[in-house]
């Protein structure tokens, strides 16, 4: 039958001795309470010990300030897993004050975001190299071009997008165009609206716009596409039987952008010109036939090649945004839809930034 813990006091020391386990403590605790001042705590003729054990004799020890020993390497290792949980709980630190706090976000958000431009650059890397696969396998024979997926990607980036656009390029020229006379009316200009039409629509708002709402429609639906198609595991099957997603799902897409933002960009930029137009025949009582041969004057063939460079390059980029925030959803459902905002943030302000830097770029070779 097992012996029962139980303990002696000599001189200030406590010797322990019998099974220090929950079975066989019965009053002891109780006892301990009853005594006084102990300097020491013997355990070196005890027979086994449990974690209850090893917690009462480390509350007591704790306690009177006791040193404990006669401890073998796994009871010793047991008393310290017992001192480590009962250690007070991490204090919660105060609150940073508010200006580090805000540096803080700066810092964070600074960080995120060179992670991010540095991901697009390896991404936009491997769709350069995609793009060289598959124009090398329609000069080997094995043709990697998807003939069909480009076709369809061409009417939901362009032919669907034509009557938003449309619209939405025929009252920004309304716009252009109202405002415009209403500020060169004060200087006696009014005829320098069509200038303020002709070269505002096709050299800047007539891209810009189109490149902004393509962002909007293409670049989000391609960022939900392959999101979506990341979550349903598609993506990874398709790795599994030998197909490249980078050939088969980002350079349709990107191709397609490519192909159709110039096409786009010229299309609202006419548009835009007739809306203006229609409000100087209106409010400035000049004749469409007046109108086109003063745009023909004063808007230098520069104008439309410099929209005509611009546009590719924003498709490219609103392409590569969407399908890289795409490729990058994993885990829920709610991935996708963040994934979606972002390209569409990303891109524009890609698109922006490189407006600017066109603009720097036309001006210095002498396309002003």
């Amino acid at each position: 039958m097992s012996a029962d813990a139980d303990f002696t006091e000599d001189n200030g020391t406590l010797r322990f001795s019998g099974r220090l386990t929950l079975a066989n403590l019965r009053d002891m605790p109780d006892r301990l309470d009853g005594v006084g001042d102990a300097q020491a705590i013997d355990l070196s003729t005890i027979d086994s010990m449990d974690t209850v054990g090893a917690w009462v004799i480390h509350r007591f020890a704790e306690a009177r300030g006791a040193r404990i020993s006669g401890l073998d390497d796994d009871r010793r290792h047991l008393m310290e897993q017992v001192s480590a949980a009962d250690e007070p709980a991490a204090v919660t630190p105060k609150p940073l004050p508010s200006f580090f706090r805000v540096l803080d976000e700066i810092g964070d958000a600074t960080v995120t975001a060179g992670q991010t431009l540095k991901g697009l650059l390896g991404f936009f890397g491997a769709t350069v190299l995609a793009f060289g696969t598959v124009i090398r396998s329609l000069f080997s024979g094995d043709s990697k071009f998807r003939f069909n997926a480009v076709v369809q990607r061409f009417e939901v980036v362009g032919v669907s997008a034509l009557g938003i656009i449309g619209l939405m390029s025929f009252l920004i020229g309304i716009v252009i165009a109202q405002q415009g006379a209403v500020q060169l009316r004060q200087f006696g200009a009014e005829v320098f609206t069509i200038n303020l039409i002709g070269r505002i629509t096709l050299r800047e708002l007539g891209v810009l716009m189109t490149a902004i709402m393509v962002a909007g429609r293409s670049g989000s639906a391609f960022a939900a596409q392959l999101g979506t198609m990341k979550l349903t595991e598609e993506i990874d099957a398709m790795r599994t039987i030998g197909v490249s997603p980078m050939e088969a799902l980002v350079v349709p897409r990107t191709l397609a952008a490519i192909v159709l933002m110039p096409l786009l960009g010229f299309y609202a930029s006419l548009i835009a010109i007739i809306g203006g137009g229609l409000l100087c025949w209106i409010s400035l009582d000049i004749p469409p036939v007046t109108f086109i041969q003063r745009i023909r004057e004063v808007v230098p063939i520069t104008d439309l090649y410099v929209g005509l460079v611009k546009a590719p390059v924003f498709g490219a980029i609103i392409a590569v945004a969407g399908c890289f925030q795409g490729m990058q959803v994993e885990g829920d459902a709610e991935q996708v839809g963040s994934r979606t905002t972002a390209a569409v943030v990303q891109a524009i302000f890609l698109v922006i930034v490189l407006d600017a830097f066109f603009a720097v770029f036309f001006t210095w070779i002498g396309w002003n």
